[in-house]
């Protein structure tokens, strides 16, 4: 009987387990990751982040939902070395119904294992492009550049049984596909109205991943959308590139404001904007554009030593505005984006440049105005009856009230704080005065 109960005491955490529910961990899994905005180094982390928790939560799939106008050539080519690395296949879905896979969104898209799209969805325009801050956005002609990214595209189309000839198309002639067309074309693999309905048409398809072929197993399975962490979340704040030109123009203008200004903490917020900014842009600046910005700097600092406002400071500020064009890669080998994206991202560009540096320009002026004006004493004051604020004697300078304003003043008698005076002269800004004699109250 002893025995018995032993055995039931033991078998018990066996059978509460058993009648509980499944865990998600135990369940098939399909981890999803948004790209909805222009590609940074911060949409790679969070592939990279994204792919690391799949591995470790044993996921079917990655689940790529993309949206995206394009973005940095290499942040895009990090994210598709994850894809061709990966030992979890990798599903591309331009996704919702309309969205767009353009320029490096459709390098992903013919890179991974699996490319699905939702009605009315659009792929391609994938020609690189070079931008010009005065002339706009150009298609770049350089057989080098164009034969390399074609036949990068070209081999991933082929790697996954893909229409080779519309991927170069893409890089060469910009060429556009809806979903329909790129299903009768070859270049989309299925065409599904949601993310439920794609799990189900995949299921049981065999793909070729770098660790060999793998089966997935996706219908009916847990649905896991990855957040990024705090620190991808701050990253890819930052690395939007019109929140990075804004920190960037900002700090540049508070910095220069604060060194003319110490002791306001414009300088020491200016730098860390400065920084964050340029971590943000992640280009290779251009040199010659650094240069005229550190000279328009050192120009606007030297006007603040300067008498007057004039040559120095207007120079500084037109090679600041310069420089700050100029920071816009001039080539489209590091950008591969929508032409259309790029307009809207310059225009913001010039309007803040020029709003925030006439802004800055103007406080600049009126501060080095206010420091320069001597102390300007009126004539007028002379006569005007004041209050002593606090005790005064022969050779002491203190302080007096003159309609709620304090001025410094002087005394050649003892005058007792809460007297009255009378202003009887100046010497420069300090006033000189005497004690005010009662006038006798008559009845």
């Amino acid at each position: 009987m002893k025995r018995l109960f032993l055995l039931g005491l033991l078998a018990l955490p066996l059978a509460v387990q058993a009648s509980l529910p499944l865990s998600p961990l135990a369940l098939n899994q399909v981890i999803v990751v948004k790209i909805d905005e222009a590609i940074t180094p911060a949409t790679s982390e969070l592939v990279q982040e994204a792919y690391e928790r799949g591995l470790d939560e044993g996921a079917q799939a990655m689940l790529l939902l993309l949206d995206t106008p394009g973005g940095q050539l290499d942040a895009t080519m990090k994210i598709i070395e994850v894809i061709e690395r990966s030992k979890i296949p990798w599903i591309a879905y331009v996704y919702p119904k309309g969205a767009k896979a353009w320029s490096a969104g459709t390098f992903i898209f013919m890179a991974s294992h699996v490319a699905a799209m939702a009605p009315y969805a659009l792929v391609g325009s994938a020609q690189p492009v070079s931008y010009a801050p005065l002339q706009g956005s150009t298609p770049v002609e350089d057989p080098k550049i164009v034969n390399a990214l074609s036949a990068f595209i070209t081999q991933r189309a082929r790697m996954h049984g893909r229409n080779a000839t519309a991927a170069e198309l893409f890089v060469k002639e910009n060429l556009n596909l809806n979903a329909e067309d790129a299903l009768r074309l070859g270049v989309a693999d299925l065409i599904s109205p949601g993310i439920p309905e794609l799990l189900e048409a995949v299921d049981g398809r065999i793909v070729e991943t770098a660790f060999g072929r793998f089966t997935l197993k996706t219908k009916g399975a847990a649905i896991v959308e990855h957040s990024p962490s705090a620190r991808l979340s701050f990253l890819s704040a930052v690395s939007n590139p019109i929140a990075a030109y804004l920190l960037f123009t900002i700090g540049l203008y508070a910095l220069i404001l604060g060194l003319m200004t110490p002791g306001y903490g414009a300088e020491v917020a200016g730098a860390v904007a400065l920084i964050l900014g340029l971590i943000g842009l992640g280009f290779n600046l251009n040199l010659a554009a650094l240069i005229l910005m550190g000279l328009g700097a050192v120009l606007m600092v030297a006007e603040a030593y300067t008498p007057g406002f004039g040559a120095l400071g207007g120079a500084g500020v037109i090679c600041l505005i310069i420089g700050s064009l100029l920071l816009i890669p001039p080539g489209g080998a590091k950008w591969l984006i929508s032409p259309v994206w790029y307009q809207r991202f310059l225009a913001v560009a010039i309007l803040v440049v020029g709003s925030i540096g006439g802004f800055m320009l103007f406080a600049a002026y009126k501060v080095l105005r206010a420091k320069r004006r001597k102390p300007i004493v009126k004539e007028e004051i002379v006569g005007e009856t004041v209050e002593v604020t606090e005790d005064l004697t022969p050779g002491k300078v203190g302080f007096v009230r003159y309609k709620g304003e304090y001025w410094r003043a002087s005394s050649k008698r003892p005058l007792k704080a809460g007297s009255k005076g009378i202003v009887v002269g100046k010497d420069g800004p300090i006033l000189i005065i005497d004690a005010k004699e009662e006038q006798p109250t008559s009845l």
